[in-house]
């Protein structure tokens, strides 16, 4: 790519006059940005960057950038910073897909309240995307996978089977363009609602649903936090959409993967639909959160949930894990 085509690109994206930047890219080129942190809190980093999942370039951007941001709002935090990270076919490609690319990507930061402070990109056969974000988190409010306690409920906030879709969406199926919709309405939706319950509530255990499915990474915080957790698989809110996929065949090789791995570490009830079973493990894109959320807290943490228009649909329950008994547990 031509270094005028870059700055043609860039311009108008790395916002400069934000009272939180003290250095950075604008003015003198700077590689680094120097931020003020707040007093009393501590650091978040992550840094996650995906594949197109749809085809309109600016929606793909939202939807990475929402993943990317989603590991900060996972353990209560507030993103801060945000930086791209991107590979791009330069030499077969137009240029300004890459602009929508940021700049969709720059509509989900703004939305989250943080700011971009540059980024970094290289020259690729195939499109990747995502960010590189720094949050905040008051040290004493922190949740992670480990923090599950028996007699927790198990609350999910977005629908499970982007993965189904994803795929339906890259084979050209009849109807791609409303799956584009709804993967844009889901992936590309914020978990700040999740964060902010996590916060004012102490939650002490969450997690966000992404590649290893809703199973995986039921599975991980169980054994995190020495517990069972029980799925009720009724509950589960799977789109119709992804069930009707399924059903004919379109589920991805890495939800498939996903069962093959922990559907053997985990124990499923007799007379269970093997579709749904199946569609548990599908690897999601930007999903939700789950959290675990003690009975006195249940009814509050629903209505914030519902109050910022996400999911709050209660999947199972936590119990004690048996010795050598499963850490998930599917009825």
């Amino acid at each position: 790519m031509a270094p005028g085509d870059l700055e043609r690109i860039l311009k108008g994206l790395v916002v400069g006059q934000d009272e939180r930047i003290l250095s950075g890219p604008r003015g003198g080129n700077e590689d680094a940005v120097v931020v003020r942190f707040p007093p009393g809190m501590a650091l978040v980093q992550t840094v996650d960057f995906l594949t197109p999942v749809v085809d309109d370039p600016f929606q793909f951007g939202q939807i990475a950038a929402a993943n990317s941001l989603s590991d900060v709002y996972a353990v209560g935090g507030e993103p801060l910073t945000a930086m791209n990270v991107c590979c791009f076919p330069a030499r077969n490609m137009p240029p300004e897909v890459l602009g929508a690319i940021l700049k969709g990507g720059l509509s989900k930061i703004h939305e989250a309240g943080a700011v971009l402070c540059g980024g970094h990109s290289v020259e690729d056969p195939e499109i990747k995307y995502g960010l590189s974000v720094s949050g905040v988190i008051d040290p004493d409010k922190i949740a992670t996978n480990r923090g599950l306690k028996p007699g927790d409920a198990l609350v999910l906030t977005k629908p499970i089977g982007t993965g189904v879709l994803a795929t339906a969406v890259k084979a050209g199926r009849p109807g791609a363009e409303a799956l584009e919709a709804l993967l844009l309405q889901w992936c590309a939706r914020l978990n700040r609602g999740g964060a902010a319950v996590i916060r004012e509530l102490g939650l002490k255990a969450a997690t966000d649903v992404t590649g290893f499915g809703l199973g995986g990474h039921l599975l991980e915080m169980a054994q995190s936090s020495g517990v069972c957790a029980e799925l009720d698989l009724a509950a589960v809110p799977f789109f119709p959409e992804a069930l009707e996929l399924a059903a004919l065949g379109l589920l991805p090789g890495g939800s498939v993967c996903n069962l093959n791995h922990y559907m053997p570490r985990a124990h499923r009830a007799p007379g269970l639909d093997d579709l749904r079973v199946a569609l548990v493990f599908d690897a999601q894109t930007s999903g939700g959160l789950i959290l675990g959320v003690s009975q006195d807290k249940l009814a509050d943490a629903q209505a914030m949930l519902e109050a910022s228009g996400d999911l709050s649909v209660c999947i199972g329950r936590v119990v004690d894990c048996r010795p050598g008994g499963p850490s998930l547990l599917l009825r």
